[in-house]
């Protein structure tokens, strides 16, 4: 007898601040509280950062009440010297600024820890086309994979 085994790829998805605080934001709300209930489900695997959690620090006490409600499910990486390089080369190639570096500190924490795809509401810093391009070619150069980048609706 021959034992057919289906393995389902389950998407290892980063999610910045922007897509915790969005499930109390009108505009976000549906899709954020969406993407956070697949996690639930265990349909998705939610990742998040050091970086993540200092952030929620800062946030609405209803933000950081709902983020604890399911915080267990997430698996959080360590900014290590390898992320904060990285982050570093993309401020050095003027992607952002130096003001906004936590932004680079979460696409270098997915990069280098090759998450399948970051999610987040920062259409300025984070889900832009142009930005994007360059995120990715500081990755080709420096021997690392490029990242999928998108908003939680189009997940």
């Amino acid at each position: 007898m021959v034992c057919l085994i289906l393995y389902m790829n389950i998407l290892k998805i980063y999610l910045d601040t922007s897509v915790i605080g969005g499930c109390f934001d009108k505009e976000f709300m549906v899709d954020s509280r969406k993407l956070i209930n697949q996690i639930e489900k265990e349909l998705r695997i939610g990742v998040i950062s050091e970086i993540t959690e200092a952030e929620l620090k800062l946030a609405p006490e209803k933000v950081r009440n709902h983020f604890e409600s399911y915080r267990e499910m997430l698996k959080v990486l360590k900014i290590t010297s390898e992320v904060e390089e990285l982050a570093e080369l993309y401020l050095k190639d003027k992607i952002v600024s130096s003001k906004y570096r936590s932004d680079s500190l979460h696409i270098a924490c997915s990069t280098v820890y090759k998450v399948d795809l970051l999610v987040s509401w920062n259409f300025k810093h984070i889900v832009n086309y142009d930005k994007i391009i360059k995120f990715n070619s500081v990755n080709l150069k420096n021997g690392y994979l490029p990242l999928q980048i998108y908003s939680p609706k189009e997940v």
